[in-house]
């Protein structure tokens, strides 16, 4: 038996074991929320009464059609409860509007903020404004118009872009009077009644923030929507909800929540030594002792990348980000107090975007394990034994069922027939994409545990919804990285790894490299296709 093939064994082995490690760890998570649905399927959820249409001075602007679509969706009701006396009654909430260069979703965002049904003297709007295009113009037009009907919302402009959005947050706390602060990026459009259906959880004083569940403005708009749509439905159900049950630490996913002021102080204010400075924040705070509620049963729309350039900064930014936080929290975490379940889960969490690079590694040993399998079972290697992984594979197959059919925040109006089918159909394609990212989210990666710095690239967004709607060619990305070009050769070494299979007879990892072919050679022909439309 040759060292390749012994090495080839070992590594894909051990990449491999990490992998199904996290899978079950998810699985775990699973349990924890379908246990949390059985006991709390008819939990009544708070909400503030809404106050005095008299008390709101503001009249509605145009607002756009997918706005009034979802608020008019939504039942406004005050459960029956009469309003208060006095507004003083309601916390007051700064709403925090973090921008960089969103000419095409600036007044859409603000125009829905505006139409919040919370108490006009309650809340406060400060557009966090670190634009260097036509977006500081729209913002200040949009402003000096809500704020001649008596609104209170400021544009903040900082001399520079320092900290990026950290910064840009850290520096509106300066001027931010509200107990709580609600934060929603650019491309969100919360309903009316967002402040009065999170601010209740606040009653206990132990929470620090309130994160609500991402809804999808354009989830229908392509099939790169709906695959998108099909992996964030994963962590805003079975995740956030199976962390929050099993009493683990979970995070602030950066928009659509409200956090305690105190709870900010209290861990330190934002930093921006990582591209995540939620997550960072997230896990400084709750080893502080401060918790976060999920609220599942309230989802805030936005808007998906909807080509593919954009979705590649977007998960760069997350995966380095990811990194930069696990290498920068994982020494803290296990030197707390927690059990060691819980630093194992926490451990996992923030090896979430490692778990590409274990996909990659994995991947590109498979196929001189191919070649060396035969010498492998000749020695007595059972090739059998890699039957055993399948059971990682069974829990992600369970945990993307039950997120995107069985949830009832995911349920969509179709037959039961209907979603089983377009199940079936999306998930080897979502499996085969999200391999086909792993050279682009490796490299993201290990550049944030090598800590090498880079600006926070924005994902840029564009106002749509529509199918009939084009991308705008303002933000496309232009520039071609080297990982594109790998993953074009990456797409010719899984498809020889296809031939050679035949070639040997040996069809132990033929679907596993069909996938991988398939998966690289679509994210490199659209990277390419989609940096034509600038």
């Amino acid at each position: 038996m040759s060292i390749m093939a012994i090495v080839a064994l070992a590594t894909y082995t051990g990449a491999l074991s990490f992998i199904t490690l996290y899978c079950l760890l998810q699985f775990d998570l699973l349990y924890h929320y379908k246990k949390h649905q059985k006991t709390h399927a008819n939990a009544a959820a708070p909400i503030l009464p809404e106050p005095a249409k008299a008390a709101q001075p503001v009249k509605q602007m145009a607002v756009a059609g997918d706005i009034a679509e979802y608020s008019a969706a939504f039942d406004l009701s005050a459960n029956g409860a009469d309003a208060p006396a006095s507004t003083q009654e309601y916390p007051f909430v700064t709403v925090q509007l973090p921008l960089y260069n969103e000419m095409y979703v600036a007044e859409r965002l603000i125009d829905c903020i505006a139409q919040f049904d919370y108490p006009k003297d309650r809340f406060e709007i400060h557009v966090l404004d670190d634009s260097t295009d036509e977006t500081c113009d729209i913002v200040r037009c949009k402003v000096e118009a809500y704020q001649a009907q008596g609104l209170q919302i400021e544009q903040i402009i900082r001399p520079n872009r320092q900290g990026y959005k950290a910064g840009a947050l850290k520096e509106g706390m300066k001027v931010a009077r509200g107990e709580f602060i609600a934060i929603f990026d650019a491309d969100f459009l919360p309903r009316p009644d967002f402040l009065r259906r999170t601010i209740p959880y606040f009653q206990n004083p132990e929470v620090g923030v309130v994160q609500t569940r991402w809804e999808h403005l354009n989830e229908n708009y392509s099939l790169l929507t709906r695959l998108q749509a099909l992996q964030l439905n994963v962590h805003f159900t079975v995740e956030q909800r199976g962390r929050m049950a099993a009493g683990m630490l979970l995070q602030f996913n950066g928009t659509a929540g409200v956090w305690r002021r105190q709870a900010i102080e209290d861990a330190g204010g934002w930093e921006a030594d990582t591209l995540t400075e939620d997550f960072d924040l997230s896990i400084r705070a709750q080893l502080k002792g401060w918790k976060i509620h999920y609220l599942e049963e309230v989802g805030s729309p936005a808007e998906l990348p909807v080509e593919v350039n954009a979705l590649k900064s977007q998960q760069f930014r997350w995966m380095k980000g990811g990194a930069e936080t696990a290498k920068k929290m994982m020494p803290i975490v296990w030197r707390s107090p927690l059990s060691f379940w819980k630093k194992l889960h926490a451990t996992m969490h923030l090896l979430g975007s490692t778990t590409f690079v274990f996909v990659l590694i994995a991947s590109v040993a498979s196929v001189p394990l191919l070649y060396s399998l035969s010498a492998l079972v000749a020695a007595g290697f059972n090739k059998n034994a890699f039957a055993y992984f399948m059971v990682g594979l069974l829990s992600i197959i369970s945990i993307y069922y039950v997120a995107n059919l069985q949830s009832a925040a995911q349920r969509k109006d179709e037959t039961r027939v209907q979603g089983l089918v377009r199940f079936v159909l999306h998930f080897p394609l979502f499996l085969s994409l999200s391999m086909g990212m792993a050279l682009h989210n490796s490299w993201a990666v290990i550049q944030g545990y090598m800590g090498k710095k880079s600006a926070f690239v924005r994902t840029p967004k564009f106002n749509i919804v529509d199918k009939k709607e084009q991308v705008k060619s303002k933000y496309v990305v232009k520039k071609l990285e080297w990982t594109t070009i790998g993953e074009g050769l990456l797409a010719l070494y899984f498809a020889g790894a296809v031939a050679l299979g035949f070639y040997l007879q040996n069809t132990t990892f033929l679907v596993f490299h069909l996938m991988l072919a398939f998966g690289y050679g679509i994210i490199f022909f659209y990277t390419l296709k989609h940096r034509r439309l600038a």
